[in-house]
């Protein structure tokens, strides 16, 4: 019973996911899927924008019974500072607009994964929701570490606002 409870919430979840990336259903929704050269070479590194290179040096530290990460000087000097962010939003919530949002260095091609660990991915917490978009965009916001996160995030982007992109 405890199996079909699983599998029924995962497939309920998983449409809420889809739906937020494609809209609700219309007559013919067609499939839609993110433009194949964002697949083919990582992000292009931008003036004024954290590089991902820069977010995944971080290490796994073994503290008693788990790891915790442990961030390079360049990440720590990064802490409770406003940063700017290039990456590719994965929805958390139903609907075209998303006020909390995964950015990633990737661009998601499964509803149900994500398209990295978590030194590629930042938790993004919007001043005001931003539209979807399957291109890159940059956002600015107050960048903090998350050295214990119960979820496993290293980081979060707090009052972000949409710098480029759609």
């Amino acid at each position: 019973m405890r199996f079909l409870l699983y599998v029924a919430l995962s497939l309920v979840l998983g449409q809420s996911i889809v739906w937020a990336f494609t809209g609700a259903p219309k007559e013919d929704p067609g499939p839609r899927s993110p433009p194949p050269e964002f697949f083919a070479k990582p992000l292009p590194e931008l003036k004024g924008v954290v590089s991902w290179k820069t977010l995944a040096e971080v290490t796994p530290v073994k503290q008693k019974d788990k790891f915790i990460p442990s961030f390079s000087r360049g990440i720590v000097s990064l802490d409770k500072k406003e940063v700017r962010l290039q990456g590719f939003m994965l929805p958390l919530e139903t609907g075209e607009r998303q006020k909390t949002f995964i950015l990633t260095a990737m661009p998601p091609s499964c509803a149900f994964c994500l398209p990295g660990g978590p030194d590629a991915i930042v938790e993004v917490k919007a001043r005001t929701p931003i539209k979807y978009a399957y291109e890159p965009i940059v956002v600015s916001g107050r960048f903090t570490l998350l050295r214990d996160d119960p979820t496993g995030l290293f980081y979060r982007l707090t009052d972000a606002v949409l710098i480029s992109g759609k």
